[in-house]
């Protein structure tokens, strides 16, 4: 009985210890499974993070291709518009100023080439381009009203169409756009360079379209000085300011209101000068 029971109890021990080892590998190969399933967690993570990233770049690829289909549509109209206003600027060539609208074509030339998202930004600068070319077109033809309104005959002479087109060209800078412009020998008996008449135009001796810039411009400035003092005459000669500060002279007015305009010449003008003799730029005799 003894044997038997010995017998039971220790092939109940090995059971136990079995039960215990079998429990032990189950651990373990839980652990293993636990630990395998982190790995794939974190793998399918990582692939849903791929995933994600994949379909927010081809989304964007999608939306940057639209719009940059969007600006080549409206592309051509610009450069339609561009080359309309080249060919305007070539025939305004000697005949108006035309560095303030080169510059800004350029500006918005370069905003055009730099666009990759935005059609109404091409938009907005063909309408400038457009703006522009009717800007400078009116201009040609306020210059070209403007060969008309001295006396009959030719713009020029010994000049020369060059030596005329510098002239204009000044006279244009310093805002004498719509101002009649001839070459005549007639100014003060050939003395003169250049004089105003009263009935709104310039006219000019042929050798100072060989003068510099900076002495051409004046000229033009002064002569268009006494364009606008002979559209207030009247006022002005009555003025005794006039005859206290500038002595009735309207020479030395011309000089200051070119100095004014920014064009001095060789004669200097107080502040106070030059203050009152800016009102008869804007027909103010004060």
């Amino acid at each position: 009985m003894r044997r038997v029971l010995s017998v039971t109890l220790f092939a109940a021990v090995l059971f136990g210890a079995a039960v215990v080892a079998r429990a032990d590998a189950l651990d373990d190969e839980r652990a293993e499974a636990l630990a395998e399933l982190s790995v794939l967690a974190d793998l399918s993570y990582d692939a849903a993070q791929r995933t994600d990233h994949l379909s927010g770049a081809v989304t964007q690829a999608e939306q940057d291709a639209e719009d940059r289909a969007a600006v080549l549509a409206v592309r051509p109209a610009f450069l339609d518009e561009l080359s309309t206003l080249s060919a305007v600027l070539r025939g305004a060539d000697g005949k108006v100023d035309t560095a303030a609208h080169l510059a800004a074509v350029r500006s918005v030339q370069e905003a055009v080439r730099a666009e990759r998202h935005d059609p109404d930004t091409v938009i907005a600068a063909t309408a400038t381009v457009e703006a522009l070319t009717q800007k400078v077109g009116t201009e040609v033809a306020g210059w070209q009203a403007a060969q008309h309104a001295g006396p009959a005959g030719p713009a020029w002479s010994s000049s020369g169409p060059d030596g005329y087109a510098r002239v204009r060209a000044a006279l244009d800078r310093v805002g004498g756009g719509g101002v009649g412009l001839y070459e005549s020998s007639s100014c003060a008996g050939g003395t003169a360079p250049a004089c105003a008449n009263s009935n709104g135009y310039i006219k000019y001796r042929a050798d100072i379209a060989r003068w510099s810039d900076g002495r051409l411009n004046w000229a033009m400035a002064h002569e268009l000085a006494h364009i606008y003092q002979f559209r207030v005459w009247g006022t002005l000669t009555s003025s005794s300011a006039y005859a206290a500060m500038f002595g009735g002279d309207p020479e030395f007015l011309a000089n200051c209101m070119a100095v004014v305009r920014g064009f001095p010449g060789s004669v200097g003008c107080s502040a106070e000068q030059q203050t009152w003799a800016s009102g008869i730029w804007v027909g103010v005799v004060s």
